[in-house]
């Protein structure tokens, strides 16, 4: 898809640092052209028309350039003396570099590619210039003409009030589809950390590493063996699956995703886990002796296997550079399995799983001292887990798996 983008002759008007200023400037630590052109190319856009005013200096356009290269994105820069795109003689100077249709993107508008994805087809003629619009330069059906009437989401930069604004929307817009009641609780409580974040050079992996360091003092405090030490560490391991969410959220809002940094995401959700039932462990152990060792054995065992199985099976299920792919991939499997009792159970039950929502449970579990019955919960879970990963790997993966395995076979052959 191609994506057209055009700097207004307004920013010709200026002297060139203004022009730069207003070009440049940071929305949530990213540059405000940086971000369309990124989230263009997010939405899906592999080819990306930049129009600029001719009397727009080399160097300011060149640094333009220079900065798209470095975020990874390649654009072809058109200068115009004149562009407005409600005129037809403008696109008709366009034509020989428009594909049959294209996602239009004024250059200050803050957005995330699902607004933009989602966008209906429209009539060139009947489209607001000041907004995103999926535009063609042919008639389209009149059954899509009303929906080009709907508005995207989105903030159009214009003043530093704007930025705030802007900045807000984004944080807001940086959960995911499949959150439920709880994660959607957390992330309302991570939004003024994540947006205070986004102004400093603060990485998610060292947020991550953050909710790590919180974890080992939660599992230090379940250990002191106390009623008022455990709802500490509770509380403790809450926060902790705060930064979890935080982590996540600023590296949607920075583009800073990585597949280092998914599974860098999850050896730290499973490394907390294993703390928290170290402590825990160890608290149980002064209040029942030997009983609550072995099954504190038992949930690490559990635990460490239920690490491995999922990593594995993250592995064979996407692909190297998009491992976050995952549960999405994973649940829409399941509710094409729908017809399999076992695919529905797991598909219900599977979201008591994630760390946004455990983090609740055992707040809960902690504060009525129904410690004990978590740990025993916990056990079978950790177990279950482990085992229905192995029969989804088979029932889901297994072809991909040996199709895989029949390519390195055949790489290997024509080696020798």
């Amino acid at each position: 898809m191609q994506a057209v983008v055009a700097i207004p002759e307004i920013t010709s008007l200026v002297c060139n640092k203004k022009a730069s200023e207003l070009i440049m400037r940071p929305v949530a630590g990213v540059p405000l052209l940086m971000r369309t052109l990124i989230t263009a190319t997010r939405a899906g856009a592999d080819d990306i028309l930049l129009i600029c005013p001719a009397a727009l200096s080399d160097e300011l356009v060149q640094k333009c350039l220079e900065t798209a290269l470095q975020y990874g994105i390649r654009v072809s820069v058109i200068q115009l003396d004149e562009f407005d795109p409600g005129a037809a003689s403008s696109w008709a100077k366009l034509a020989p570099h428009l594909n049959h249709d294209f996602l239009w993107l004024p250059w200050n508008w803050v957005t995330t590619k699902q607004f933009l994805a989602h966008l209906p087809l429209a009539q060139i003629h009947s489209v607001n210039w000041a907004e995103p619009a999926h535009a063609t330069l042919h008639e389209v059906t009149r059954d899509h003409a009303p929906s080009a009437l709907l508005h995207p989401e989105g903030v159009a930069v214009t003043s530093p009030e704007s930025v705030s604004l802007a900045e807000r929307f984004l944080v807001v817009h940086s959960g995911k589809v499949l959150d439920g009641i709880h994660t959607s609780f957390n992330r309302r409580l991570c939004r003024p950390f994540v947006t205070a974040l986004s102004h400093t050079s603060a990485t998610p992996n060292a947020v991550t590493m953050g909710g790590v360091v919180i974890s080992i003092l939660s599992a230090v405090a379940f250990a002191q063996a106390s009623y008022w030490w455990s709802v500490l560490g509770a509380l403790l391991f809450y926060v902790a699956g705060l930064f979890d969410e935080m982590d996540g959220m600023l590296a949607r809002v920075k583009f800073a995703e990585s597949p280092w940094g998914t599974w860098f995401e999850g050896f730290a959700d499973g490394l907390s886990y294993m703390l928290l039932f170290g402590g825990i462990t160890i608290g149980l152990h002064r209040h029942y002796g030997r009983p609550a060792t072995v099954m504190g054995i038992a949930l690490l065992v559990g635990a460490i296997l239920a690490l491995i199985a999922t990593s594995l099976q993250r592995r064979r299920a996407t692909s190297p550079d998009r491992p976050n792919e995952y549960l999405d991939r994973f649940y829409q499997l399941l509710e094409k399995d729908s017809g399999n009792w076992i695919s529905r159970v797991v598909r219900q039950v599977q979201a008591f799983q994630r760390r946004g929502v455990m983090i609740h449970y055992i707040a809960l579990f902690t504060i009525i001292g129904a410690l004990p019955v978590l740990f025993f919960l916990a056990t079978v879970g950790a177990h279950l887990t482990w085992i229905l990963i192995l029969y989804f790997n088979r029932r889901f993966f297994a072809q991909r798996g040996e199709r895989r395995a029949k390519r390195n076979v055949n790489k290997f052959k024509e080696a020798l």
